[in-house]
C-alpha cells in the first residue's frame, strides 16, 4: 500500500488544488507570546453566530476541519437554520503545519490554552465556545479550567478523564469496552507516543528525511484510528489524506509537531472544568470514556451524545454527524 501510495503521492496527487482550497479562506499569521501562530478565521455572515475556536491534535491539521467549515458559517446555504450559524477560528497547534516551530520549551497545553485566548481577544471576540479532539482536546479541556473569561463552554470528541477507580465493580458495557480499549492502546498502538513523548528529535531526523517514512508514520494512524472498516480510503479518499500528510511534510513538522508530546503527554495538569461542556462520542475513539467518569474533571456536562460512526478524525470522517453534534451542543449554551 504505501509503494502505491507514494507513487500517487508523487505523480498523480494535486497539491496545488489543496493549496486553493485552503486558500478560499481567510488566512493569518500573528504573533502570540513570542511565537508566529497560523489561523484560518472564517466569518459568518450571520450577524448573531457564534465564535468557535477548533483545535486539531496529532497527526492532524486544520485540512481536517475544510469540510465542515461552509455548513458552520453559513447553515442555510446547506439546508440549515441561521440561529445555527458560527464564526470559525482554526488555528495550527505551535510546531504543527504554519505556525512557528518553538526554539524553547514550554510550550506546553498550557500555554497553548492562554494563546487560544489571547487569539480570541484578539479577533475582538467577547464570548466564544472552544472545540478540539486529541492534542485539542486537551487544549480545549485547559481552556475550561483556566475559565479566564469569555470562553462561555467547550465541547470535545475525546474527552480528558481517566476511569474512575470506585467504579470498577460496577462498570457499565461502555466502561468495560472502554478499559479493553485502554489495554489494546497500551499494548499495541502506543509506541508512537513513548517515543514521541521521550525522544522526538531523534524520530524528526528521520521523518524529515523521507517522505515515504513521513507518509507512514501518520497513514498507520489513520488506518487504525479511523472507523474505515479496515481500511482509511474507505471513510477518507486518498487526496485527503495526502492533503494532511502534505502539510507536515511541506512544513518540515515532524519533530516540532512530536516536541507536543515531549512538553505535555505526562504533565498534563490535574483540576476540573466547571463551565458548561459538551462530549459527542464515536464509537471508534482510540481512548474512549463514560458519562461518569468524564463528570469527574467536565463538572457540568450539559450535552453528551454516543454516536454510531466515527473514529479519531471526527470532523474529517464525518462531517455532516459533526456539525449537527457541535449545532445541537450550541443551542443549549448560546
Amino acid at each position: 500500500y504505501m509503494r502505491e501510495v507514494c507513487a500517487y503521492w508523487a505523480d498523480t496527487f494535486d497539491w496545488r488544488a489543496v493549496e486553493a482550497g485552503l486558500n478560499a479562506h481567510p488566512q493569518f499569521r500573528t504573533v502570540i507570546d513570542g511565537l508566529g501562530i497560523h489561523v484560518q478565521h472564517i466569518r459568518s455572515p450571520h450577524e448573531n453566530a457564534l465564535p468557535v475556536v477548533i483545535t486539531h491534535g496529532w497527526p492532524g491539521s486544520i485540512v481536517e476541519f475544510q469540510k465542515i467549515i461552509g455548513p458552520l458559517v453559513d447553515p442555510t446555504a446547506h439546508g440549515g437554520d441561521a440561529a445555527d450559524a458560527f464564526h470559525v477560528v482554526l488555528p495550527s497547534l505551535p510546531g504543527y503545519g504554519w505556525s512557528d516551530k518553538p526554539t524553547t520549551t514550554g510550550w506546553g497545553v498550557e500555554r497553548i490554552a492562554s494563546a487560544w485566548h489571547e487569539l480570541m481577544t484578539r479577533l475582538g471576540y467577547e464570548r466564544w465556545v472552544a472545540q478540539g479532539g486529541d492534542w485539542g482536546a486537551a487544549v480545549t479541556t485547559q481552556i475550561g479550567m483556566q475559565n479566564r473569561g469569555g470562553c462561555i463552554a467547550i465541547h470535545t470528541n475525546m474527552p480528558v478523564a481517566a476511569p474512575d477507580p470506585a467504579t470498577m465493580d460496577d462498570l457499565t458495557p461502555v466502561e468495560q469496552a472502554a478499559l479493553e480499549g485502554f489495554a489494546h492502546y497500551d499494548r499495541w498502538d502506543s509506541g508512537y507516543s513513548k517515543q514521541q513523548s521521550t525522544r522526538p528529535q531523534t524520530l524528526g531526523y528521520g521523518l524529515v528525511d523521507s517522505p515515504a517514512g513521513q507518509a507512514a508514520w501518520i497513514l498507520e494512524k489513520f488506518w487504525a484510528w479511523t472507523d474505515c472498516d479496515g481500511h482509511p480510503e474507505n471513510v477518507l479518499t486518498r487526496d485527503e489524506l495526502l492533503a494532511n500528510v502534505s502539510v507536515y511534510w511541506f512544513t518540515a513538522s515532524a519533530a516540532s509537531s512530536a516536541r507536543l508530546y515531549w512538553e505535555s503527554f505526562t504533565s498534563f495538569s490535574e483540576g476540573t472544568v466547571d463551565i458548561p461542556t459538551g462530549v459527542s462520542a464515536f464509537p471508534k475513539e482510540i481512548i474512549r470514556s463514560s458519562r461518569r467518569w468524564a463528570a469527574q474533571r467536565y463538572r457540568d456536562i450539559v450535552y453528551w451524545n454516543e454516536l454510531d460512526r466515527g473514529g479519531h478524525f471526527a470532523a474529517f470522517e464525518q462531517p455532516e454527524l459533526f456539525v449537527e453534534e457541535l449545532r445541537a451542543f450550541a443551542r443549549l449554551v448560546r
